[in-house]
């Protein structure tokens, strides 16, 4: 049985958030159906730099496939074609197929992935553009206002 909650509670005093509660409902249902293959690890290093490290074991360049597209960042590998000739007596490194998504919030950029030592490691970067930047407001005490600055 699947349990509901609306967080619209949460929205009273907010504007511009209605996305917001979608995105967390959404992040509620996948993090559920979500499988913990292959481990991976979600770092900060300051206050705009991040990393998530994959343990891609086996695995080369040529077997991973990363892209961004519409802020959802999607990890994609798989194992090529096994050596044929190889009889395992015990196969404890997997070797299936995985695909990890990650939604990246706004302004958070790519910077570069790298494999080293079975790990993938892909750095993230907030870059804020001027625009979006809190802006002071100042407040003038004469109590004149000007109309014409407001449209």
């Amino acid at each position: 049985m699947a349990t509901t909650f609306s967080l619209a509670p949460l929205f009273r005093q907010s504007v511009g958030f209605d996305r917001f509660n979608d995105l967390f409902e959404s992040a509620l249902r996948s993090e559920a159906a979500s499988t913990s293959y292959p481990p991976h690890n979600v770092e900060k290093h300051g206050d705009d730099h991040y990393r998530i490290v994959i343990a891609a074991a086996g695995l080369a360049e040529e077997d991973m496939e990363i892209q961004v597209e519409k802020g959802v960042l999607t990890i994609a590998g798989g194992k090529r074609e096994n050596d044929k000739e190889v009889t395992y007596l015990h196969q404890g490194i997997a070797q299936r197929a995985f695909r990890l998504s990650f939604r990246l919030a706004d302004h958070i950029e790519v910077q570069g992935a790298s494999l080293s030592n079975g790990l993938l490691s892909i750095n993230l970067l907030r870059v804020v553009p001027e625009e979006a930047k809190p802006k002071r407001i100042n407040i003038d005490s004469s109590g004149n206002v000007d109309l014409k600055q407001l449209n």
